[in-house]
C-alpha cells in the first residue's frame, strides 16, 4: 500500500505507540532492559514463524497476522500479544530442540488465548512504554560498521512494548500450561517439549528473586505444576512424536547463527574446524566476520555458497561482510543475488539499496530508490527503509521527497517533533495537492502540532487528505 494511502487510524496508532530513540554510532538498538535489544533477522524470523504457525492455527489465530519479534537477551523469555510473538535469543539458544521452543511459545499462546492480563504494578512501572524494532541490514545486524550508513539500521514500526513485563499468577500459569498442551496436541505436535523445558529449569524455584531468570519470576514454577503438566502431556496421543529432521536442522542453524554473532570467540571453540556440519561452518563464518577477519569469513561463506547456491541468506551474509569492510562494489553482486532468490524479503532489498547508494552513480541511486520503495510496499512502517530512501532522494536532488522520507523515518521511530519539522519542510518543497504533499500534511496533523506548527505548515484549516480517510 502506498504511504499516502495509509489510514488515519493506523497513523494515529503509530503516533500513540512510538517512542523516540537515541542512535549511537555503530550500533542500532532500542534498549528495553539493560543489555537487551530488539533486532531483525529474516532467516531466524522465518524459522520461528514456521515453528509457531501450527500452534497459532490450533488456537484459532491466523498466523499470517503474527509478527515475530526477536530480542537479543541473556534471559530465556517469550511473550505473546495480539499480532506479536516475542522470543529472546537466549530462549532459542537454551532450547535443546524445536519441540521445547514450540512448547514455550504454546504456553504463551495459552496466556494470549486465555485473555490473561498484565500485572498492573509491573505495567504501571513500565508505563506500557512501547518498543521499536531495530533491524540490522543483514544477519542479526545490530552492528553497523559503515559510518553514516549505521543510521539506516533502525527499523520498523512500533510494537507492543514492555512485553517482558508480563506477569501471571500460578493459577494462570497452570491454565496456560494446559492450554499450550492442548494446542500442541491439536497441531499434531508432542507436548513433551513444554514439560521438558520447564523441568529443565525446576531449580529456579529455589533461587532468590534477583537470581532468577525474569521469565521464571513472571512465570512462577512449582514442582506440583511441572508434574501435573508431565502427566497431562504423557497421556496425549502425540507424546512420542519426534521433531522432523528438517525442523531439527533449522533449529541448529538458528542456534549456530546466534552463537556466531553473540559469542564469536567462544563459538570458534565450540564449533571447531573438525566439525564439518553446515551449522558449525556457518557459525565459524559469522564468528570470523564478527571478529573482523573478513578474508577468513568470506572464504568460508564462499565454500557454503558452492554447496548451497540457492541459499539467499548466504549471499546476504557475503554482501554484508563486503559492504561493512569497504568492498562496496563487490557487495552489489551477492546482495542482488539474495534479492533475486528472495524477492519477498524487504530486509534484503534494503541491503541492496544501501549498497547501490554507496556506489555514487545516478543510475544506481535511481535503482536504489526503486528497490527501497518496493521494500516499503512489503513493510510500510520500516524506518530503516525510509532513512535510506531519504539518503537516496537527497543524493538524487529530490529535496522535497528527501524531507518527506525523513519525516516518515522520524514518525516511525516516534520522534514527533522532528517528524513535524520535516513534514513542514517537505510541504514547502512538494507540488501542492500532490499525493506526497498530502502525505506530508497527514504526518503534520497526527504529530501533535501546536498552533504555531499549523501556521507554519499552511494554516489551521489543514485537513486530512481524502486518500487517508
Amino acid at each position: 500500500m502506498a504511504a499516502s494511502a495509509r489510514s488515519v487510524s493506523r497513523i494515529a496508532l503509530a503516533a500513540t505507540l512510538a517512542v523516540s530513540m537515541v542512535l549511537r554510532p555503530g550500533l542500532a538498538a532500542a534498549q528495553f532492559a539493560p543489555g537487551d535489544s530488539l533486532i531483525r533477522d529474516t532467516e531466524i524470523e522465518e524459522i520461528l514463524h514456521r515453528d509457531v504457525a501450527p500452534i497459532f492455527r490450533a488456537a484459532g489465530i491466523d498466523p499470517k497476522g503474527i509478527q515475530i519479534v526477536l530480542i537479543g537477551s541473556k534471559d530465556p523469555n517469550a511473550a505473546a500479544a495480539p499480532g506479536v510473538m516475542m522470543v529472546t535469543t537466549a530462549l532459542i539458544m537454551q532450547s535443546d530442540n524445536p519441540n521445547q521452543l514450540q512448547g514455550v511459545m504454546a504456553h504463551e499462546i495459552g496466556h494470549l488465548a486465555g485473555g490473561h492480563s498484565f500485572r498492573s504494578g509491573e505495567m504501571q512501572r513500565a508505563g506500557m512504554v512501547p518498543m521499536i524494532l531495530t533491524m540490522g541490514l543483514g544477519v542479526l545486524a545490530a552492528i553497523a560498521g559503515a559510518g553514516d550508513a549505521a543510521a539506516g539500521l533502525i527499523s520498523s514500526a512500533p510494537y507492543f512494548g514492555a512485553l517482558g513485563a508480563i506477569g501471571f499468577s500460578r493459577e494462570q500459569e497452570s491454565r496456560a500450561d494446559q492450554a499450550g498442551a492442548t494446542y500442541m496436541e491439536k497441531a499434531g505436535l508432542s507436548g513433551r517439549g513444554l514439560a521438558e523445558f520447564f523441568d529443565k529449569y525446576r531449580y529456579q524455584e529455589v533461587f532468590a528473586q534477583y537470581r532468577r531468570y525474569k521469565f521464571f519470576i513472571d512465570h512462577p514454577l512449582s514442582s506440583d505444576r511441572i508434574e501435573s503438566l508431565q502427566v497431562r502431556v504423557a497421556a496425549l496421543p502425540h507424546y512420542y512424536k519426534k521433531d522432523s529432521p528438517e525442523a531439527v536442522a533449522e533449529h541448529e542453524i538458528m542456534k549456530a547463527k546466534l552463537e556466531g554473532f553473540i559469542n564469536p570467540q567462544a563459538s570458534l571453540g565450540k564449533f571447531d574446524e573438525k566439525d564439518l556440519s553446515y551449522p558449525a561452518r556457518y557459525a565459524r563464518a559469522i564468528a570470523y566476520y564478527q571478529l573482523k577477519e573478513p578474508e577468513k569469513a568470506l572464504k568460508r561463506v564462499d565454500d557454503l555458497i558452492a554447496e548451497q547456491p540457492d541459499n539467499a541468506f548466504l549471499y546476504e551474509l557475503k554482501g554484508q561482510i563486503m559492504f561493512e569492510f569497504g568492498q562496496v562494489e563487490g557487495a552489489e553482486t551477492p546482495q542482488r543475488k539474495s534479492v533475486e532468490l528472495r524477492p519477498d524479503a524487504p530486509l534484503l532489498r534494503i541491503n541492496l539499496g544501501q549498497t547501490l547508494i554507496a556506489l555514487n552513480s545516478r543510475p544506481k541511486t535511481e535503482e536504489a530508490i526503486a528497490q527501497l520503495k518496493k521494500a516499503l510496499t512489503q513493510e510500510e512502517d520500516n524506518a530503516a527503509a525510509w532513512r535510506v530512501l531519504a539518503e537516496a532522494y537527497d543524493k538524487h536532488g529530490d529535496e522535497g521527497l528527501a524531507r518527506l522520507a525523513t519525516a516518515e523515518f522520524e514518525f516511525n521511530v516516534g520522534n514527533m517533533p522532528l517528524a513535524r519539522q520535516f513534514a513542514i519542510r517537505a510541504r514547502d518543497r512538494l507540488p501542492k495537492d500532490s499525493a506526497d504533499w498530502r502525505r506530508a500534511t497527514d504526518i503534520l496533523l497526527v504529530s501533535q502540532p501546536t498552533g504555531d506548527d499549523l501556521r507554519r505548515g499552511g494554516g489551521q484549516g489543514l485537513t486530512f487528505s481524502s486518500e487517508v480517510r
